[in-house]
C-alpha cells in the first residue's frame, strides 16, 4: 500500500496520526499501577489461580493417577 503512495500522501498520513497520538488523554503511570494494583486485588477472591479449585468443582481431579513434575 505504501508503494503506491507518493511522499506527500506518506507524510499527511503520517501526520494525521501524530494529530491522533497528540490528542490521546494520558494519565500518570503511578496512577495506573494504583488502578491495576487495586483491581487486581478486588477480584483476587474469586481467582481459582490465587485461591485453589475445590475438588468438588475441579473436573480434572480424581483417581486417574496423574504426574508429579520434579
Amino acid at each position: 500500500m505504501a508503494r503506491d503512495m507518493t511522499d506527500k500522501e506518506i507524510l499527511k498520513m503520517e501526520l494525521d496520526q501524530l494529530k491522533v497520538e497528540v490528542s490521546t488523554t494520558r494519565t500518570p503511570v503511578g496512577a495506573n499501577c494504583a488502578e491495576t494494583i487495586a483491581f487486581a486485588e478486588g477480584m483476587a477472591a474469586d481467582d481459582p489461580l490465587i485461591k485453589g479449585v475445590s475438588d468438588e468443582k475441579n473436573p480434572y481431579k480424581g483417581d486417574k493417577g496423574g504426574c508429579v513434575v520434579t
